[in-house]
């Protein structure tokens, strides 16, 4: 019981101390706690302190003078700026080229010429197979190739021999056109075993696998020795072009109108980041047809990989930068600040006096935000110091805190 009572008495004390600082401790709340107006303006007593800091001069007067003085705050000033159109975006990362390396011919692995995982080349050896039934069959065509010839070699002889003959009225015409369908025959087999030759020639050099493409390999689950067939369903290893990659993202249907007047401009760069690392490539791809159950559009960039930063099947934040129109005012978004009717700033009138400002933007992209109502072009706005500062309350303008905010221009007077 006496634990009770002191936990009410501690009660009553700070809530009368909140009602002696009302006038400060209202418009605080009313100003960073969201949905707080409503309910603070419904007590009797708080209706007045609960307006906000434009219409309620006495509170911002209370807070001044609670406050002890100038408030410290940094400056900067709104400015007129050509900030590009960014649309962000979660992308995947995928090889241009991803192919199977699977055997054209029955055989077995004679050699495994890379490591896994290695990086290749463009026509680097990658496998051998064995050879020797093919080099066997290929020596019995390149004979077969000499007999062909040896026995055209003997129908021209015979040929001529009856022709010469057939002049001299010694031979017939039968043994002539015998002699020619002879050399024909011979001359046709010699075409048909020269074929074959090629063929076989082909099939030797499928014994010898080599990279198609630039990139690297993946896990090698077949070892020499091993037996392979030209129809198994497991590749002998899987070759990713790592160099370019594509980053696949999709981006909603009302951006697609202004993406594709921007390519029609020209090239359209996409930042694609990794981790800490961040590259920039080009968009090179939209699909044809609108995702009906997202409402998307499907977009591919060509980014060059040469670090193998992006790798495939990754996540990556894509970021899609349009060249602006034109320059716009722009503050930084530090400076702007939510509040019961939308987004404000505090403005400085006379180099002393803070103003709140209601104003109207369009978007942001990185630190600078666009303002298209309620500032003008040159006007200083606070970017640190916003919370203890009211409409009306008297300020003192300090330099940045830090190197990022060293970049901030800061106004005299």
């Amino acid at each position: 019981m006496k634990r009770l009572a002191n936990w009410l008495f501690v009660l009553a004390v700070i809530a009368g101390l909140g009602w002696w600082q009302r006038t400060t401790v209202v418009p605080f709340l009313v100003q960073h706690v969201p949905g707080s107006a409503a309910v603070l303006a419904s007590v009797p007593g708080l209706a007045e302190a609960a307006a906000p800091p434009a219409a309620n001069p006495k509170a911002a007067e209370a807070g001044r003078q609670h406050r002890g003085g100038a408030v410290p705050v940094v400056l900067a000033k709104a400015e007129s700026k050509a900030v590009p159109v960014t649309i962000d975006a979660v992308g995947t990362v995928q090889s241009i080229a991803s192919i199977a390396i699977r055997p054209r011919l029955d055989s077995q692995i004679a050699t495994v010429d890379i490591a896994e995982g290695a990086r290749v080349q463009k026509g680097d050896r990658l496998f051998t197979l064995d050879d020797r039934a093919v080099k066997a069959q290929l020596a019995q065509i390149d004979a077969q190739i000499e007999k062909d010839q040896a026995q055209i070699q003997q129908a021209q002889n015979d040929l001529r021999r009856a022709q010469d003959l057939l002049k001299t009225s010694a031979g017939s015409v039968v043994t002539r056109d015998t002699a020619v369908t002879t050399l024909k025959t011979a001359q046709a087999q010699l075409a048909v075993d020269q074929a074959s030759h090629d063929a076989m020639d082909t099939q030797l050099s499928y014994t010898v696998i080599t990279a198609p493409v630039t990139g690297r390999v993946g896990s090698i689950p077949m070892k020499p020795g091993a037996i392979v067939r030209a129809a198994d369903a497991a590749p002998l290893a899987t070759l990713n072009q790592m160099d370019p990659v594509q980053v696949a993202f999709s981006i909603p249907q009302t951006r697609l109108a202004e993406l594709r007047e921007a390519i029609a401009a020209g090239n359209v760069r996409v930042d694609v980041t990794q981790g800490k690392t961040t590259v920039s490539g080009t968009v090179d791809f939209i699909e044809n047809a609108v995702d009906t159950t997202t409402g998307t559009v499907g977009v591919k960039a060509k980014v060059p990989n040469a670090d193998e930063v992006l790798w495939p099947g990754a996540y990556v934040q894509a970021q899609v930068v349009i060249a602006p129109k034109g320059e716009s005012i722009t503050i930084p978004t530090a400076a702007l600040q939510l509040g019961q009717q939308g987004p404000y700033v505090f403005a400085i009138k006379d180099g002393k006096t803070a103003q709140l400002r209601q104003v109207s933007i369009t978007r942001s992209s990185g630190p600078d935000t666009i303002v298209t109502s309620g500032l003008s072009l040159g006007e200083d706005v606070v970017v640190d110091g916003q919370l203890r500062l009211v409409d009306g309350a008297e300020v003192s303008i300090k330099p940045p805190a830090n190197d990022t905010a060293a970049n901030i221009p800061v106004p005299k007077g």
